[in-house]
């Protein structure tokens, strides 16, 4: 690992733990939570959420920390890109409410556990690129995205899942269509390789 991409890190995360103390210090959280999540219910967000996974899989197996660093406070802060839609879909508001009351309520043990499953997914994710494999990388993708799923159906019931699975399932297909064709061209590359050398010596 480069001593830069450290650095960098370092002082992004510490440049994020500033403006939040700011925030918090100058007692603007409420206004803050509610204006971002005002903008949460423009689902342009939900649906560019996914495809942060592309470049965070890329920096994971460049092994850049730094990139990978970014990529998560991009993906953390594009609930807010967008402006607040004048008249969200009523399913949208529905959904977003029993997330926004499932992350109010009391946090019991079993709820600090389903909430440790995103560190660790995406920790997991990180090493399976980092060590350059990306089947297990894809794996890794499509549990996430199904334990999301799964998560959505239950809490949501049926309307909230169905709300959020088409945002959820494009951004799965874009990561699996792209990741599935460098995994071709890398054994294709890998498979003619052997040829060449092959054809080198022989000639």
């Amino acid at each position: 690992m480069k001593r830069t991409d450290v650095i960098l890190s370092a002082g992004t995360l510490a440049l994020v733990l500033l403006a939040a103390t700011i925030i918090a210090a100058t007692g603007n959280t409420n206004e803050f939570a509610a204006w971002a999540w005002a903008r949460h219910h423009n689902e342009l967000s939900w649906y560019i959420r996914g495809l942060f996974l592309l470049p965070f899989c890329y920096f994971a197996y460049k092994r850049s920390l730094w990139g990978i660093v970014l990529t998560v406070l991009a993906l953390a802060t594009s609930m807010f890109w967008f402006p607040a839609p004048e008249q969200a879909s009523p399913q949208a508001v529905e959904f977003l409410a029993v997330e926004r009351e499932y992350l109010t309520s009391d946090w019991t043990f079993t709820k600090i556990l389903l909430a440790l499953l995103v560190p660790v997914s995406f920790a997991a994710l990180a090493v399976a690129f980092w060590r350059r494999s990306l089947v297990w990388g894809l794996a890794v993708i499509n549990a996430m995205v199904l334990v999301k799923l799964v998560w959505s159906f239950y809490f949501g019931d049926t309307s909230g899942g169905l709300t959020l699975l088409p945002s959820a399932l494009a951004g799965l297909a874009v990561c699996d269509a792209v990741i599935l064709y460098i995994l071709r061209r890398m054994r294709k590359q890998s498979s003619s390789k052997p040829l060449r050398q092959a054809g080198q010596h022989g000639g």
